[in-house]
């Protein structure tokens, strides 16, 4: 049977400044998704990167003394060795300042206006120079300041090649109505209707003359690309879309049922992607994303993060203290995707304790002591059921299974990781039901001793697996100390799955967390950035 194929990506990120929790949020999230779809034989492609480009990074270059190039390069440097600190295993990082990438670019702009969707006019309107975004007066807020990020804008008047996004409205509308699912969540794709695309859409500035760190227009070099089709063909660029003769993009760019184009993005740039991006692939007469995501933020409880406000919280200082398993977890599963979710030190602290300490590493540790006591270290074979409670287990084990792929198909990746999370929480209660302890002091209990034993090996085993995508460490120690070989998924749930497997005693999964402690070392570290 043929190989379905899988394409994921981030939004790149504007390299500006050093990242903080919310751009390993969506990072991670991909990882975890594109983890999944490994697990269950998809050809995968996980594309991340930067956006190096436009005005304020020529700014920020020019205030720190540097050229923009190695401005950036510094940057992307600490932004490298993060993703590598949060062990993401993206198969490609695009940077918009590669040649490869500004021959795609140019290749683009030049065909849309040989084709007559770019013109050249004239561009008045208010400019917010962090957003790189003009606005109408209508669309400002009290005071003159940006819809998007609050900060005042100037007024600005410039020569500048549009691109006629109107042109191609009506197409994109229906395609939202022919494609239910093409963004989400659903709330999304309503604003994007009922603000921009249904009132009337209007031409889109595509071009620069005010700055020049940007990629040339090869027809009328004082002009550079401007951010959106320079940035937003990132995602073509990195698979050899007109910049060489790779077959990555003939690979994983299809919208049919063999292949998925996956873009997780923030809601902040969800207008960008969902109505820029599909009109300059109709225009290209490329298919477009099979979904679009558009996350929600982690606030804090007084708002967003933001430096001046002093509650950044930056990942490295959570994996160098909790450990890498915790971060993933706690953004992965405790944050309802789509969704805003908050962050607070007591609230990271007590879902670590519970799920990770209580829940998995209780279950992991407490079993693993009770096979090396009751059965010398080894796994009995499976029997099926020789206790009133192994039946309810079994269909347990079955039930979180299809709910954990409804969730994971449908990318509901905190959906998911509470599925295996209930599981295992199932498996603790049956521990405490069946009281083994008991069982080993009666002869005639042996049958239903042994069976207690591997029932919860096979779902330590089972939801492992199922945790596999989420987390890094923890996955590897289990298996190691319950000498699980085989972890394919289709493996996962085989009732004799765990036969005569040899477990040995390991160290805590995860220790406990003093919330009083620990709470007061995360503000101090938040206060301290």
């Amino acid at each position: 049977m043929k190989q379905k194929t899988f394409y994921i990506t981030t939004p790149i990120y504007y390299a500006s400044g050093n990242l903080h929790i919310g751009h390993a949020y969506t990072t991670t999230i991909c990882d975890t998704i594109a983890g999944y779809k490994k697990m269950r034989g998809y050809d995968v492609y996980y594309l991340t990167g930067t956006d190096e480009h436009g005005e304020k990074v020529q700014k920020k270059a020019a205030a720190a003394g540097l050229t923009p190039q190695a401005f950036v390069d510094d940057l992307v440097v600490n932004i490298k060795n993060l993703w590598q600190v949060l062990r993401i295993q993206n198969n490609d990082f695009i940077r918009t300042t590669e040649a490869r990438h500004q021959a795609t670019v140019s290749a683009i702009f030049s065909q849309l206006l040989a084709q007559g969707d770019i013109y050249k006019g004239e561009y008045e309107g208010w400019y917010c120079t962090p957003c790189e975004a003009f606005w109408t007066e209508s669309q400002l807020h009290e005071g003159h300041l940006c819809p998007d990020c609050g900060r005042p804008v100037y007024r600005a008047t410039e020569e500048t090649y549009f691109f006629r996004m109107s042109k191609y409205a009506d197409q994109l509308i229906r395609y939202y109505n022919d494609h239910p699912g093409f963004i989400e969540p659903e709330s999304r794709k309503n604003e994007m209707m009922n603000n921009f695309l249904l009132p009337g859409l209007e031409d889109l500035s595509v071009s620069r003359t005010s700055f020049d760190w940007g990629i040339p227009v090869q027809e009328d070099p004082k002009h550079v690309v401007y951010v959106w089709i320079d940035a937003l063909s990132n995602y073509i660029s990195a698979l050899g879309y007109k910049n060489d003769s790779s077959n990555l993009f003939d690979r994983f760019w299809h919208n049919d049922d063999d292949h998925e184009i996956l873009h997780v993005v923030g809601k902040e740039i969800v207008r960008f992607h969902v109505i820029y991006w599909p009109i300059m692939l109709l225009a290209l007469g490329l298919p477009l994303p099979t979904k679009i995501f558009a996350h929600g933020w982690i606030v804090m409880k007084d708002g967003k993060m933001s430096k001046s406000v002093g509650n950044v919280v930056y990942p490295e200082m959570l994996i160098a203290r909790y450990g890498l398993d915790a971060l993933r977890y706690f953004v992965t599963t405790c944050i309802p995707f789509g969704q805003d979710g908050l962050f607070t030190p007591e609230l990271f602290l007590e879902n670590v304790n519970t799920d990770l300490v209580n829940n998995y590493g209780n279950l992991v540790s407490r079993t693993a002591a009770m096979i090396q006591k009751y059965t010398q270290g080894v796994v009995p074979t499976y029997a099926g059921v020789k206790t009133p409670f192994d039946a309810d287990l079994e269909a347990a084990m079955l039930q979180a299974k299809v709910q954990y792929e409804h969730a994971m198909d449908a990318f509901h990746i905190d959906q998911g990781a509470r599925a295996a999370f209930e599981l295992l929480s199932k498996a603790n209660k049956y521990i405490d039901d069946t009281q083994p302890w008991a069982l080993a002091k009666d002869p005639n209990q042996t049958a239903a001793l042994q069976s207690v034993l591997t029932h919860l090996a096979l779902v330590i085993k089972a939801g492992t697996i199922l945790l596999s995508p989420f987390l890094i460490d923890a996955p590897q120690r289990v298996y190691a100390s319950y000498g699980i070989t085989d972890t394919h998924y289709d493996h996962a749930f085989d009732w004799h799955g765990m036969d005569g497997a040899i477990v040995t005693k390991a160290a805590a999964l995860f220790p406990r967390l003093d919330l009083t402690l620990e709470s007061e070392y995360i503000r101090r570290q938040m206060g301290g950035q």
